[in-house]
C-alpha cells in the first residue's frame, strides 16, 4: 500500500506528507476502498495540458486529471496529475488558502477513484459536499496554513 508524491517541472509545497497520506487513506476507507498504489504528480499548466490533449482530447487547462488503473473492486490504483498553477490561481480566485485548495484537489482526485463523478450540476454539488467532508477529516491542529512560495 503506497501513496507517492512526485513533482514534474514545478514545486508543490505540499507539507506534512505523512499526515496527508494517513488522511487520504482515511477518506478511501470511509468510502469502502483500500489504496494499493496511488501516485500524485504535481506539475505545471503546460505539462497537464499536454496530458489532457494526448490522452483525453481536451485542449483546455484543468487543475486535475485522474487515471484509474484499478484492477479490483474497492481497491485503488491510479495516477492523479495536479496543475499547481491552477491550484494557485483557483485559491486566489476563490480567496481560499493555497494549502487548503491543494488538499481539496487531492481529495477530489481520490473521490473520483472512489467512483464519484462531477459532470452534471447534481454530481458537482455532491462532489463539493464530499470534498468538504473530506477536508473536515484533516487533523485541525495540523492543517497547513500560509501561502505557497
Amino acid at each position: 500500500m503506497a501513496i507517492n508524491f512526485f513533482e514534474e517541472e514545478i514545486k508543490s509545497s505540499l507539507s506534512k506528507k505523512r499526515i496527508t497520506k494517513h488522511w487520504l487513506k482515511q477518506i478511501a476507507a470511509n468510502k469502502g476502498y483500500k489504496i494499493q498504489d496511488l501516485n500524485y504528480i504535481f506539475c505545471s499548466d503546460e505539462y497537464l495540458l499536454d496530458i489532457n490533449i494526448q490522452y483525453l482530447n481536451h485542449d483546455t487547462y484543468t487543475d486535475i486529471v485522474t487515471f484509474d488503473q484499478s484492477e479490483y473492486e474497492n481497491e485503488i490504483e491510479g495516477d492523479i496529475y495536479i496543475s499547481i498553477d491552477r491550484v494557485k490561481e483557483n485559491s486566489e480566485t476563490l480567496k481560499t488558502d493555497y494549502n487548503q485548495e491543494l488538499l481539496r484537489v487531492l481529495a477530489h482526485g481520490l473521490l473520483h477513484l472512489c467512483g464519484l463523478k462531477d459532470k452534471t450540476e447534481l454530481e458537482k454539488k455532491e462532489m463539493r459536499k464530499e470534498e468538504d467532508e473530506a477536508l473536515s477529516l484533516y487533523p485541525p491542529s495540523t492543517v497547513p496554513r500560509g501561502t505557497v512560495k
